[in-house]
This record gives structure tokens, sequence and C-alpha cells, in this order.
């Protein structure tokens, strides 16, 4: 943590100001309350235009992580976005987002995609599964993308088990968009007042799945 720091001074030193660019203090320290908040109050002794959150989503486990949450973004500048560094499920956006995270980025709805996991309004699919083999219906009703506008599970399905590119290209696609209006319903949420609410609803989608063919 401490060489973090000072990495972080240097960076900052060597920063040149300019119209469109912003520097990001990365908040570091473990699972350790005591040391995340030294970290913060060296990084803003400092000052940046935002300030991440990393070491996070390393197998720590998400309770572990939204813990460590909890104990630091408050310590954070309201006034400053608050970046969560290579988060996460669907689920954990919205902890995050929950607790006061504005910004994240990550590899899971590339990766998924390209492994046949769909994240969609109704939980997580794997169209490798043999369900999906006869089933015409869209992957998800409520999304606008490609993969679900234009072809059926029954398709995808075929596409990964046939190796075909195609598939993984489709549905990462799908994952992005879904990861897009996820965010976007949060934003909106949190603008309407009912981030809780919009939260509860998401995941009891998830919860409850859909009908069987």
């Amino acid at each position: 943590m401490e060489m973090s720091m000072r990495w972080a001074l240097q960076s900052r030193e060597a920063f040149i100001a300019r119209e469109g660019y912003g520097l990001f203090g990365i908040v570091q320290g473990g699972v350790y309350p005591h040391l995340r908040a030294r970290s913060v109050a060296a990084l803003t002794g400092i000052g940046f235009e935002g300030y991440a959150v990393g070491g996070l989503a390393v197998g720590e486990g998400q309770e572990m992580m939204f813990t460590v949450l909890d104990g630091t973004v408050p310590l954070l500048p309201a006034d400053k976005p608050r970046y969560l560094m290579g988060v996460g499920t669907p689920d954990d956006l919205i902890g995050a987002v929950s607790r006061g995270i504005d910004m994240f980025d990550c590899v899971m709805p590339t990766r998924a995609g390209r492994t046949a996991r769909a994240y969609t309004s109704h939980g997580v699919f794997n169209l490798r599964n043999a369900r999906f083999a006869g089933d015409a219906r869209p992957l998800d009703p409520t999304c606008g993308c490609p993969a679900c506008t234009r072809h059926t599970r029954a398709y995808l399905h075929h596409l990964f088990r046939a190796d075909e590119m195609l598939g993984p290209m489709l549905l990462t696609w799908h994952n992005l968009t879904y990861y897009h209006d996820l965010m976007a319903g949060l934003r909106q949420a949190i603008i309407a007042g009912n981030l809780s609410e919009h939260a509860n609803t998401v995941r009891a989608g998830w919860i409850v799945g859909e009908e069987p063919i």
C-alpha cells in the first residue's frame, strides 16, 4: 500500500494537466480497514480527478468485497467519480453502485460470451445446455441486441455446439448490451430515488427465472 502511494505521488507530479484528461488515485490496503483509510488519506492529500478502489475481486468473495467498500467509499470525496477496478458480475455491480461506486471495468461480459454464458433478465444461461436445442424464443425478450432480435436460442445453441465463432461474437455483444442496460437502469433509479426498489426487482427476476417451454 505504501509503495502504491509513492507511485501515486510520482504519477501526479509527472502528469501534464490538459483538457479531457484526468488521473485517478488507486486506493489499496487489501481487506484491512486501517490500511484502506491510510491509503484514502494519502491519495486525497495528493488530489486526483477521480478515485479507484483496487485490490478487490481477487478471490476474497463478494461479502468481503462489499464489507471493504462499506468502509472505504464513505471516505472518498463525494464530488469525484469512484471507480471499482476489475468488477464484476451483474450482482456485484448492483451491490457496488448501491454503496456509491460510479464506474467499473471487467472482462466478465466478454469472457462469459466466449464460453456460452449469457446474462439475462431471467438469470445466467449456458447456451451449450441441451435444453436450448429446440427453444425458438429470443435469448432475452427485453434486450435489443442482434443476438436477441435476430436469432433464437436454438440457433445460438447450435453455433456453440458447432464451434462457430459467430456464437461467441453474438453472445459477447449481448452481454455487453445487458451490462449497458443494467447500468442505465441503475442510473435512472438513482435519479428517480428508488434504487433499492429497482435493485430488488432486478434480482427477483434472476431468482424467479422463467417458465419452461
